[in-house]
Formats: structure tokens, sequence, C-alpha cells
């Protein structure tokens, strides 16, 4: 361009690396970058600025703006005080007053007279000081962006040497003026647009980007040369060329060879380029990392690493991991195959909105073909550099894609493959693309995604073996968490389990439920303290202990002796709270013990009434050598039982009370099923911590809720039997009587064998006791037979020839359930019957 005279002046398209210096186009123009904080206190000062005003970055940081910078009275001097964005120019602390201005120039309007609310941008001529040693007087063009937000920034101020522009004809310089292009489409706005980020390289992504948002709000910096012509300003980027750089390096490596001085322009010029260079690249890398694993959730950690490359490093980054990673699950950690799936788990792009979705949508699994890039980087845990996709690659990646035509997305882009691995095992791979537009990756690019793509892969990693424990651990404990059947002999039962949200998803809450004999039913809440796989593991072992000395009978009190005995066995590491309730239907009772746990809720049906039982409190499993005690409850029909672990009612920083009179409170409410009023109390002890301000629920739940319906006395026949073969006709007679008068129709003839089997072993082994018989009759026919013998009976398989042994072979054929147990006196063998549905 003649100087800026011409309209149709070309613009620099971003700086390609085989440009020389002095091919810099019209409109090209190395800018100094500063940004000053709310303070009046250079924040960041870039190597323009080092080279244009002549001081050092480490020397400019922290000093005052007005000392160093011709926008002299841009900031107010006592912060927001008066002046600001919507003060007038030339006002004290305003935006616009700056005493060593030219002005436009004659005839010229700038971005002054354009309706803006703050003076856009000047030109002064700076000499040298004290304190800023220039090299002779400066002629600086400055346009500055105010900055608003909630980072430190204040304004962002690039300034140009406006000699760079000055010629033999010195009317034209006189016709220079500052102004701002308002969404001017100019030729390459849009890599303008695309590189802004990159001339603050010492910021964080967050911070430039921002900042980078807010100028393309205001407009590009422009050059104007007389009212009608506009010459757009892009910016040098701060590092020379390659070209430019071979350059130098060759000429000083001549110089040192042949023993000449080095010149005074590359007397340390390529070490500080080179330095420059990689110092970028690490910055670049150490903003990645403090951006990535900030949470071990696998699909947030993928996010943040997209989001971290783009636009900085690459237009567009599609993140693939294998199948079993996005699952959760080990896998063989060899060298991938052409059968391994992996799943497009992210895809980050500066294209339009859409572009990209309908054509490689994320979630998609698919296999890689030998052939392609990405399975060169797969396999051999490398990157994989291609300078630029042809069309003939492109057709060969786009034919893997089926119908989707993927070939107008990647042809002509540079494109980068790196591997994510960790531990030697390749988790995924990422594809990063650029626009044709934009420099080609190259080695130091290949060296930069290399180490992002391993400290990307050690994060993954991470959250990986972390959702993989945590999947673990909750199968465990789903597995070892009963299913209780909604309704057995007098009561209906139901039962939520709710995983902590913030101490972790596993822990060592638990409940249960036994079937006891005399039609009773046992009910156990427990808490294992502390969280994680150990916790779940140890809540198993407990559970088990629980089921199989309830299956034994035994008196709440002496079951929590003897768990507590068994704990200390299993060592002292961990401690529960145990609460432990056995409901008899027919006598209207509950017998309950307590090991440190929170007390249950009783419902009474007659008044609606609730209250916390008065239990000894007792001290948790584990503790030893403590002893517990039991009480006795007397119940009505319909009464509800509500117990739960701490975590459905206590919060930290909240009372406890508060918690248990929620849960009061809620149990009482009226429900439509117990499924219902389980719900209701979740809800109302969530809401109260909400309206709290405690962020509601973070410890695991175990919450049991019994309705304790009891048997009707006419629904229950006991008779006493002397221990005498003659004894087991009378048994027989007396329960098809019974049977009888309760309408069981076709399973009679069922029960009737099955009693005289049970009736003939009691009397044949009881001792002197009478034998006690009896049927219950609920949803299920229930027939219990005990004698005082102690051995337990056991289901043999007899011989044609045997005259005995096929007693116990017609119960397990013919019952739906029957058992075995001892009591204080000897022991009890039972069976239940299915009846059908009246």
């Amino acid at each position: 361009m003649d100087r800026g005279t011409k309209r149709d002046a070309p613009v620099d398209q971003g700086g390609q690396d085989g440009e020389s210096a002095e091919a810099l186009g019209a409109g090209r123009i190395p800018l100094a970058v500063v940004v000053v904080d709310r303070d009046g206190l250079v924040s960041h000062w870039g190597a323009g600025a080092r080279r244009l005003f002549g001081l050092a970055k480490d020397d400019a940081l922290g000093r005052s703006a007005a000392d160093l910078l011709p926008v002299s009275g841009a900031l107010p001097d006592g912060g927001e005080g008066e002046g600001g964005p919507g003060a007038r120019p030339g006002s004290p602390g305003s935006y616009g007053s700056y005493a060593a201005s030219d002005g436009p120039g004659p005839g010229l309007e700038s971005s002054l007279d354009q309706g803006l609310s703050y003076p856009a941008a000047g030109r002064a001529r700076l000499a040298a000081t004290a304190d800023v040693p220039r090299s002779g007087r400066v002629d600086v063009l400055w346009w500055a962006y105010p900055l608003i937000g909630p980072g430190r920034e204040r304004l962002l101020v690039l300034a140009a040497d406006a000699e760079a522009l000055h010629g033999e004809e010195t009317e034209v310089f006189q016709r220079i003026a500052p102004g701002f292009a308002l969404h001017t489409d100019f030729p390459g706005s849009a890599d303008l647009a695309r590189r802004l980020s990159e001339i603050l390289p010492s910021m964080s992504v967050e911070e430039s980007a921002r900042i980078v948002t807010q100028v393309l709000e205001l407009g590009y910096p422009v050059l104007e040369f007389s009212q009608n012509d506009r010459v757009p300003v892009t910016p040098d980027w701060g590092v020379p060329r390659r070209a430019e750089r071979t350059a130098r390096r060759e000429r000083a490596a001549r110089a040192r060879a042949a023993g000449e001085p080095m010149p005074e322009e590359l007397r340390g010029e390529v070490e500080d380029l080179e330095y420059a260079a990689v110092r970028e690249h690490l910055e670049f890398l150490n903003e990645v990392s403090s951006r990535i694993g900030t949470s071990l959730d696998l699909s947030r950690t993928v996010v943040e690493v997209s989001k971290a490359v783009v636009p900085r490093f690459t237009d567009v980054a599609g993140t693939y991991l294998r199948e079993q990673v996005v699952a959760g699950e080990g896998f063989d950690e060899g060298v991938p195959d052409t059968t391994t799936l992996w799943h497009r788990v992210a895809l980050e792009h500066t294209d339009e909105p859409g572009r990209w979705d309908d054509v490689v949508p994320v979630g998609e699994a698919m296999p890689f073909p030998a052939h392609t890039p990405f399975f060169r980087c797969m396999t051999t845990g490398e990157p994989v550099l291609v300078p630029r996709i042809t069309e003939e690659m492109g057709h060969a990646i786009a034919s893997q894609f089926e119908k989707r035509d993927i070939r107008p997305l990647i042809t002509g882009r540079s494109m980068l493959v790196v591997p994510l691995k960790a531990r030697n095992a390749v988790l995924g791979f990422m594809i990063l693309l650029r626009h044709p537009k934009r420099r080609d990756f190259n080695d130091m690019d290949r060296v930069t995604g290399a180490e992002l793509a391993a400290r990307a892969g050690l994060v993954l990693d991470n959250a990986r073996m972390y959702t993989y424990q945590e999947n673990v651990a909750e199968t465990l404990q789903e597995s070892m968490l009963p299913h209780i059947p909604p309704r057995m002999a007098g009561c209906d039962i139901a039962t939520r389990y709710l995983p902590g949200t913030l101490l972790g998803r596993v822990g060592g809450d638990w409940f249960d439920s036994a079937k006891l004999p005399g039609a009773r039913t046992a009910f156990v809440v427990g808490d294992v303290m502390g969280h994680g796989l150990n916790s779940a593991a140890m809540m198993g072992q407990l559970r088990t202990a629980v089921q199989t000395m309830a299956a034994l009978d035994l008196p709440p009190a002496q079951l929590l002796r003897n768990l507590d005995d068994l704990a200390q066995r299993l060592g002292d590491t961990y401690l529960a709270t145990c609460l432990y309730a056995v409901y008899d239907p027919i006598a209207s009772e509950l017998h309950l013990a307590n090991a440190g746990h929170l007390p249950p809720v009783l419902v009474r049906a007659a008044d609606g009434r609730s209250e916390l039982l008065d239990l000894p409190t007792g001290a948790p499993i584990g503790v030893g050598g403590v002893p517990f005690e039991a009480v006795r409850v007397r119940v009505e029909p319909g009464d509800r039982l509500v117990m739960c672990t701490d975590g459905l009612v206590e919060v930290r920083g909240e009372d406890i009370g508060a918690g248990l009179a929620t849960l009061c409170a809620s149990a009482a409410h009226p429900a439509a099923s117990m499924d219902a009023a389980c719900d209701t109390i979740i809800r109302s002890l969530a809401a109260t911590f909400s309206q709290a301000g405690r962020g509601g629920r973070k410890d695991d739940v175990a919450l049991l809720m019994a309705r304790l319906s009891g048997i009707e006395p006419d629904h229950v026949a006991e008779w006493r039997l002397v221990p005498d073969p003659s004894e087991v006709a009378r048994a027989r007679a007396m329960v098809r009587e019974q049977l009888h008068a309760w309408g069981v129709g076709k399973p009679a003839g069922h029960a009737e064998l099955m009693v005289s089997e049970l009736v003939t072993n009691a009397v044949r082994h009881a001792h002197a006791r009478p034998v006690a018989l009896r049927l219950v009759h609920g949803d299920t026919l229930l027939c219990e037979v005990e004698d005082d013998d102690h051995e337990l009976p056991t289901l043999l398989d007899a011989e044609p020839t045997d005259e005995a042994g096929r007693g116990l072979r017609v119960v397990s054929t013919l019952a739906r359930e029957w058992g075995t147990s001892r009591t204080t006196s000897g022991k009890t063998v039972w069976f239940e019957l299915a009846l059908p549905r009246r």
C-alpha cells in the first residue's frame, strides 16, 4: 500500500511462519500490549511494550501506569472517584485527558467525536526520562479498552509506533489519526478475533477470554488516513516468525564461525526469541494444568481438558476414551487393536454452533482402522502430526463415517493427534485441528501437545480409578443390602437407602429384617462409622452376623452382646451403632435393644401422635465390655415404627434435636402408602436443612418403616399334645377342622399331611414337655411344631427300603418355605403354605 492512501489495501492475515520481517503488509503493525489493574498499576507488560517503551517487564510490572504510558490522565487519581467511562474528555480523572496528545490531525474526526462514552484513542510523542530510558522521542499511537467484570483488570491499552507508517510525504504523517472500527467487516477480521487471546500470553485462559470478549464488543483498533479510508491494525504477535528467526540464527552462526564481532542487533536476540517462544508454551501448559483436575468426576475432567486447549492452542478438540474407561471398568492394558471401541466423550470447537454436532455427535462409539493416524497414535502411544490434511487423507478418514461426510470439516486443516495415557496404558486420545488460515502445527506444538496429553492422562486416570473404586464399592454395598419383602407376618415394611452426596457415595448404613419363630419379625438398622469400601465391607460382615444370630432367636440384648464380641474379634478399627427390634404380632409387643443408635419413632394409630421411644442408649458396637439392656413396648394394630440412621436427621453445624423433631412431625403425616410415607419423611428433612442454609444431606441414609398390623386372635389356633404317637391322628383332625372354619380350600389337604409328618417327628423325639402345635392364618398359612429336644432335624435322601427319613422331604416339596430354629427349651420346626388370593 502507498502509505495507506488506497482503499483496497491488503491486510495481513495473521503472519504465517514463512514471511520475513520485510514482508509486513500495510495495516500490520507491532503492538505493545499493556493491562492496567484497578489500582492504576501495570499488571501485564507484553514483549511489544518492552520493545516500544524500552522498559523490561520486571521493571514495569507493579508500576503506576501514568508514569509509563502516553495515557497519563487515563486513570483517576483516586480510584473510581468522579471519573470513569462516562466522564467528559479532559475532565479530572476521566479516561481521555492526555496533555501530550497531538490530536487527530487537520480536518479529521476521531473516535472521540463518534459518540463513544469514553475517549478511546490518542497519539503522543514520548521522550526518555530517568525512569524510562527510551531511545530518542517515540511517536506513539494508542487505543484504550475499559474492562469490566470481577477481575482486577481495568484497562487494556494497545500502543504502536507511528514511525512504522512515517514516510517521505510528511503530510501523510500529519493525517494519521487513531480510532476504532466498531463491528467493521474487513478482510482478516476473523483471524484477528481468533488470535486476540494470543497477545495476552502471561494471563490465564479465563482472564484473557473475558478481555477478548469485551474487546470484540468495542471494535478493532484502526488507523484513520482520511475521512473515507480506515486500515485495521492487525497485531504482530510478539514472537518473530520462523523465517525471521532462522535468518537471524544463520547470520549469528556465520559471524561466530568467521570469528567476526557479533552485530549489535543480533547480540542475545536469538536466545531471547527462543526463550520467549519456549516460555509462552510453558506458560500455556501451566495454565492448562491449573484448570484441569479440579474434580474426580470423569465427565467433568474431560470437559475441562477440552475447554483448556480451545481456542488458545487449537480450534477443534475431540476427545475419545476407551469403552471400559467410560464405563468405569477395568481393562486389559495391552495395545489396542482395530476392534477396540472408542467413545467420543467431548467435542469443543470455535466454528459456528451446530456445525459438528450432527456429523460427529458426542457419545458415539466406533473402532478405528489401521490405516488412520488415530490408530497409529493409540498403538504407538506417541503424538502424530499431520501438517495439512490432504483431499486423499480426508477421504480415507471420512470413509469410516459411512453416510456422514466429514471431509468439509477436516480437509485442509492441520491436525495433531495426542495419546491420553497413564502408567503405560492408553486411555484415549485427543484429535486437535487448526483452521486452514491458522499456522500449522509444528514440532514445538507436537512437544507441547505430548506434554499436555501426559498431564491430562494422569488426571483422567485418577478420575477413572476413583470412578472404578466407587463403582466397586457401590456394587458391593448394593449386593449386601437386602431385598425385604413388603409384607411379613402381621406387618407391612418399606425401606429407603440414599448414598451420601459429599462424604462419598458409599457408606456403612444398612437395614434388614428377619423372620423369627412364632410369626415374629426382627427389624434392624445399623451404621458403620466412616465411608468407603472398608466401611461397606464391615457393614456386610455385621449384617450377616445379625442375620445368623437372629435365626437362633437370641433376645435383643444378647444379640447385641454377641455382635459386640464379634466386632472385637474382627478388629478395633471400626465402630458401629445398631438398633434391634423384635415385633410379636400376636402379643402386640415390641422388644428393643439399642447400641448407641438413634431411638426409633413410634406413630400411634389411635390419635396420630408420634414419639421418640425412650430406650437405654448403650455403647456402639466395637467398644467392648459394655452391657446392653432391652425394653418391651406395647403397640396396637396400625401403629408405625420408624427406624433410621443419623444421616437423615443430622447435619454438621445443626442441633440434632431439630432433625429429630422434624422426623417425628413428618412420620406422623398421613400418607397413602408406606412408600409415600417414606418419601414424605425424606423430603421434609431435606427441605428443613436446605432452608437452614446447610446445603442439604451429606451423609448416607438408611430408613426402615413398619406398619404393625398385628394378627387377630381368631386367626391363631394353638394346641398342646402329649408325646404319644396316638396324638398324631388327633392333631390331623384338629387341623382339618380349623382349616375348614377359616375357609381354607385346596391347600388344607397338603397342610394336614405336613402337620402329620412334623407332629410324628416331635412326639417321637420329645422328652417330658408337651408338644406345641400352632396355626397362624394370614396372607399365608404358618404352622409351627415345638418340642423339648435340642437336636435339629436334617433333610435326608431316603432309600426305597428305608422306613423313615421321608417326612422333611415331603415338607420341603409341598411348603413355600420351611425351617428349624432352636429355642430356650428345645427347637421349633415350621413351614409356610401359600394360600389362594381372596
